[in-house]
């Protein structure tokens, strides 16, 4: 399943079992030689909500959370009978997060949004390895290059760029270096944002362990959350 574009490989842990999920997902989703896909989620049941999901990025690592992979999970246990609710909470590595489906006309989910909860700007929290409380408009050194950029977590560490047009960037050299640059102890997802007004961004990501995706929901998030606290945006706007 995708979420615009954004793809997983799903498996029902209830049914399925699974002994090592890290290496599955990097045998899996390898777009060559295995079914291909931005990583694999595990569905599973939850002492604590509706369902958990487990999600693993194509080189192996676990991730807390992700806005696409929710939305995919609550259409899959909704249209296959696993809740009847069209409102579900779904647990995450990033807590328990609150998802609404809108049913269409054929009984199945037709749209799906997801509380992502309240961001996270505290640079120890995110966590941003620097100096002060303050994660907004921070300059790192990025092979040499002296870089602004803006944290944000979304229960998943962002680094927010703001740059003149999305279409000249090396985004494989840029978005590896700042993924895996000191700041960011527990490496980061990087977006690439251009403002074209006070309610439009476009935007590319580079996403933790995976490379660049065609979209991502925290991404997104983080990336308007980041535009409002560096004043370029209204706290309203659409990401393309």
């Amino acid at each position: 399943m995708h979420g615009i574009g954004n793809d997983y490989i799903y498996i029902d842990a209830a049914r399925e079992r699974v002994d090592n999920p890290s290496e599955l997902a990097v045998r899996l989703s390898n777009r060559h030689f295995g079914i291909g896909s931005d990583g694999l989620v595990l569905i599973m049941p939850s002492a604590v909500a509706d369902v958990r999901m487990r999600m693993f990025n194509p080189d192996g690592t676990e991730a807390e959370m992700c806005g696409n992979a929710s939305r995919c999970v609550a259409k899959y246990v909704y249209d296959h009978h696993m809740v009847s609710d069209t409102n579900i909470r779904l647990e995450t590595k990033a807590g328990v997060k609150h998802i609404n489906i809108v049913a269409g006309v054929d009984g199945k989910a037709d749209s799906v949004t997801v509380d992502m909860g309240e961001p996270i700007i505290d640079a120890a929290r995110i966590p941003m390895l620097l100096d002060g409380s303050s994660a907004v408009a921070r300059t790192i050194d990025v092979d040499g290059r002296a870089v602004e950029v803006t944290g944000v977590s979304m229960g998943n560490p962002h680094c927010v760029l703001f740059v003149d047009n999305t279409t000249g960037i090396n985004i494989e050299t840029m978005g590896r270096l700042i993924e895996h640059h000191p700041a960011f102890p527990q490496k980061t997802n990087v977006e690439f944002a251009h403002v074209l007004s006070r309610n439009r961004i476009s935007m590319r990501v580079w996403e933790r362990g995976t490379g660049e995706t065609l979209a991502c929901g925290t991404g997104a998030c983080a990336t308007l959350v980041a535009a409002v606290l560096n004043g370029l945006t209204e706290r309203k706007a659409t990401l393309e």
